[in-house]
């Protein structure tokens, strides 16, 4: 029976389920996946930076977690991205149309400027503010999984990302999930 295993990523805490890195390097203790999960033969369905938050899916199938990770199969992902700066719909449009980075144009992506959801959890620790430079939000949603692809995209159209959190692959979503919490679903 295939289990998937929702999991919201907390920030600075690694997808894998050992810090080899700081094991050979004696330093101190990075948070990874073993902090909050105990469910032997699970295993992530993709990654999501050290630095991002959110939707993260783990499974005990070895077919569906492909199915979930494989470009071929271009399951949407959808993000929640905080931006330094007032992000206008020009530069929306840019992102729509498919942005041109080092390692060639992405795929043209869903995007739309939001609200600062009401749902959202603080960060720990906080994302820098400047008191004279404002911040916007948009949702983003890409089939593509470049590395970093999401920070570049906003970067190439001028936006630097100051904080990002997935909250749906596919069908899959993060709901009402806080940082460290998940839930195990039956497919």
């Amino acid at each position: 029976m295939s289990q998937v295993l929702i999991f919201n990523k907390p920030f600075n805490v690694l997808c894998q389920f050992s810090d080899e890195k700081n094991a050979e390097s004696k330093q101190g203790d990075r948070e990874t996946l073993a902090n909050y999960i105990d469910k032997p033969g699970f295993y992530a369905a993709g990654r999501l930076d050290r630095d991002s938050e959110g939707l993260l899916i783990l499974t005990n199938d070895g077919k569906l977690q492909n199915k979930i990770t494989s470009p071929a199969f271009k399951q949407p992902k959808t993000y929640l991205v905080q931006v330094e700066g007032a992000i206008s719909q020009a530069e929306i449009q840019k992102l729509k149309q498919g942005v041109t980075l080092k390692d060639g144009l992405t795929q043209p992506a869903k995007a739309r400027i939001m609200q600062t959801p009401k749902w959202l959890w603080d960060r720990n620790p906080p994302i820098r503010e400047r008191k004279n430079i404002p911040t916007s939000w948009l949702e983003l949603t890409i089939t593509e999984g470049k590395n970093r692809q999401v920070r570049r995209m906003t970067a190439a159209v001028g936006f630097p990302t100051l904080r990002l959190i997935r909250t749906q692959i596919g069908d899959w979503k993060i709901n009402q999930l806080q940082p460290g919490e998940s839930r195990l679903q039956t497919v």
